[in-house]
């Protein structure tokens, strides 16, 4: 169970950070924070959109998360477990991570 001040992501502020690892329940994907080009959301989802993926978080509480992807900071995203989802949480709570791979278009 979280505490209001607890996030269900990690965050390094003391280092530079290089890359973030979402973990979700098949696929882990590493995306390289030098490809990040911006986040954009509501308390309740998240969008970050990388030069190759975007990445779709909902949840609730989530404006820290949105502060934190705009310091690049964020290390690991995790998608929680089924059981997870419905733990209580007085904080920060991530129930969705979705990642999309981004379509190019052949110019021609």
């Amino acid at each position: 169970m979280a505490s209001a001040d607890e996030r269900p992501w990690s965050v390094d502020a003391a280092a530079r950070v290089y890359g973030l690892q979402i973990i979700l329940l098949k696929r882990v994907y590493v995306l390289p924070w030098t490809q990040f080009l911006y986040a954009e959301g509501t308390e309740e989802e998240v969008h970050a959109f990388f030069s190759t993926h975007d990445v779709v978080v909902r949840g609730s509480g989530l404006s820290s998360l949105l502060a934190d992807f705009a310091s690049q900071q964020v290390t690991v995203l995790k998608e929680p477990a089924r059981t997870e989802r419905f733990a209580g949480s007085t904080g920060p709570r991530v129930l969705e991570v979705q990642v999309r791979r981004v379509e190019t278009v052949d110019a021609q």
